[in-house]
């Protein structure tokens, strides 16, 4: 069985990940490839309960410091990667991930007193080895994305502790997202989302049959061939 094929999506708030996540997840599907959604932190029963603790402030309000949280986010990663994503994979399922080891870099790495040494540790146990093949970076103006994520909150639901943050935060995130995908353009792939949502879904698109389906495609046929001679 071919393994399935792993793709992420990173970005600051309110740029429209879910909804492009549900859009190719459906396009897959009419092609005939069996896909999950899954997000982080969370996507599995130990993740999500970590979830909990560090978007709703409960971590703040314990005195968990930055290092703390690194911790907390590596140990529901590893426990995502473990229960759902590998699995999910080698099965022959394709996994679309709302969030992945690029966002604890931005988050936790780059704009913390979190040692650049402790953010590597900590990635390459809780992937143990595993990459996404493909990672697309929504890049929309932090005002903008801000301003998207405060109105789609229902009444009475409170932003999270990355929601409250200072705009000028924000916006040091949106630079370091764009300068992570300039140094990984192969698998990183930079889509503005300051467009419509059907134009976002059409360059995503684009790039998934480029970048995977017809290689994909290729690389089949190339087996058969050799079978055959």
């Amino acid at each position: 069985m071919q393994r399935g094929k792993f793709i992420t999506f990173e970005g600051g708030e309110g740029v429209g990940k879910t909804t492009q996540i549900r859009l190719l997840t459906e396009r897959l599907a009419a092609r005939g490839i069996n896909c999950i959604k899954t997000r982080e932190p969370g996507g599995s029963p130990g993740g999500e309960a970590v979830r909990h603790v560090l978007l709703s402030g409960a971590a703040e309000k314990l005195g968990i410091g930055p290092r703390g949280e690194a911790i907390l986010f590596a140990a529901a990663r590893a426990d995502h990667v473990d229960t759902k994503i590998r699995p999910a994979l080698d099965r022959g399922q394709w996994v679309l991930c709302d969030r992945f080891m690029d966002s604890t870099r931005i988050y936790q790495g780059e704009h913390t007193d979190v040692p650049q040494g402790l953010v590597d540790i900590l990635e390459r146990i809780a992937i143990d080895g595993l990459r996404p093949d493909l990672t697309f970076v929504l890049d929309l103006r932090a005002e903008i994305g801000m301003n998207r994520a405060n109105t789609r909150r229902t009444k009475g639901e409170i932003a999270d502790r990355f929601e409250r943050e200072d705009l000028s935060i924000h916006k040091n995130r949106r630079n370091a997202f764009l300068q992570l995908a300039r140094q990984d353009p192969a698998r990183c792939k930079v889509i503005d989302a300051s467009q419509t949502v059907d134009e976002i879904s059409f360059d995503i698109w684009q790039i998934v049959e480029r970048e995977l389906l017809l290689k994909e495609q290729g690389q089949t046929a190339l087996l058969q061939n050799e079978k055959e001679a």
